[in-house]
């Protein structure tokens, strides 16, 4: 399956959405926090900016890991939404964070409405699942979210309290029309 929609229409104050960096360039002979995205994945960030905008789920914050292939994702996804790529918070404790880091991250750095975080596996599998009372159907590879995956939480506490959320949506890049 390769989106996800809740039946439930229950109003949730806030929003979290999270979105694994897009397709990264592993011809390249560099470090792992320079590599950049492929056509593939650009195409894919430039997607899922689209779909976002088709819902009008516009980020009041977007925070992203400095790696360049996250970065270059959150840039494409701000184009899209017509952004200016200049309010990208980049967060250097989002780069090979696991899912406490992360929380952490959101408890101290978010006070918006509409939450955009642009990062990395496994930190962002781990909090999905933790956030979440139910099960994640895998991709075909196996994982919850493969690259340029967006899932989008709502939940009714404020930041400093996030625990539990519901999955409203799941939108993986092979669902998304080019």
């Amino acid at each position: 399956m390769s989106e996800i929609t809740s039946t439930n229409s229950t109003f949730m104050t806030y929003q979290l959405l999270l979105l694994r960096h897009a397709k990264s360039d592993w011809s390249v002979d560099m470090d792992d926090f320079f590599r950049p995205l492929k056509k593939r994945g650009r195409r894919a960030a430039k997607q899922v900016g689209r779909w976002l905008s088709t819902q009008h789920l516009i980020p009041d914050t977007i925070l992203s890991s400095p790696a360049t292939r996250a970065l270059e994702t959150a840039q494409h996804v701000c184009r899209q939404l017509d952004i200016d790529e200049s309010s990208i918070i980049c967060e250097p404790r989002i780069y090979e964070a696991d899912a406490q880091t992360l929380l952490a991250v959101l408890k101290n750095r978010c006070h918006e409405r509409c939450v955009l975080l642009v990062g990395h596996n496994p930190g962002l599998e781990e909090l999905l699942l933790k956030l979440i009372l139910h099960p994640v159907p895998l991709s075909a590879n196996g994982k919850c979210l493969p690259t340029a995956a967006l899932a989008q939480l709502a939940f009714e506490s404020d930041w400093a309290e996030l625990t539990d959320a519901r999955l409203v949506t799941l939108i993986r890049p092979d669902s998304l029309p080019e």
